[in-house]
């Protein structure tokens, strides 16, 4: 026995997957609102401020724009931000949607993967530095207990 209900269920949920592909920015200052913690550990990270580590001339070029500043030409957005590794949030920002974690990953919000990482941070990439994905992710932890205790300065074994 079909139930119709299910078949538009699933069909607006591919709607919705496919509709936050292309979903727009809504920049990082709409993150801080609910997220200051994380807002505050972007901002202190080296994402933050990856377009200013150019040259002016790197700035012109397409090939370091695609690590340094992924979304400026589409998205106008300056910079490694939340949504360059999140994607857009046009969809998943609401906040009656960020309190449904499992609404805001159908319509669009991204749990960052080593693969997604490593598209930038790979063996081509001219600092040549190699990538240790589970080290890299302590650098921009913005969710877990351990941030939260070295913020709170109660962890004084871990450098904040």
């Amino acid at each position: 026995m079909r139930v119709p209900g299910i078949r538009i269920l699933s069909l607006l949920v591919m709607a919705a997957a496919g509709a936050a592909g292309g979903a727009d920015f809504v920049g990082p200052d709409s993150c801080k609102g609910c997220h200051p913690e994380a807002y505050d550990a972007w901002m202190q990270s080296k994402h933050a401020r990856a377009e200013s580590s150019l040259t002016e001339q790197q700035k012109k070029d397409g090939r370091c724009l695609s690590c340094h500043s992924p979304e400026q030409v589409t998205q106008a957005t300056v910079n490694v931000t939340c949504e360059t590794c999140h994607g857009g949030g046009q969809y998943y920002s609401p906040e009656y949607v960020m309190k449904d974690s499992e609404l805001a990953r159908l319509v669009g919000l991204v749990d960052p993967s080593e693969k997604q990482c490593r598209s930038c941070h790979d063996a081509s990439s001219p600092s040549l530095r190699p990538f240790d994905f589970k080290e890299s992710l302590k650098a921009i932890d913005h969710w877990s207990a351990e941030r939260a205790r070295r913020a709170a300065g109660k962890d004084p074994s871990v450098k904040k």
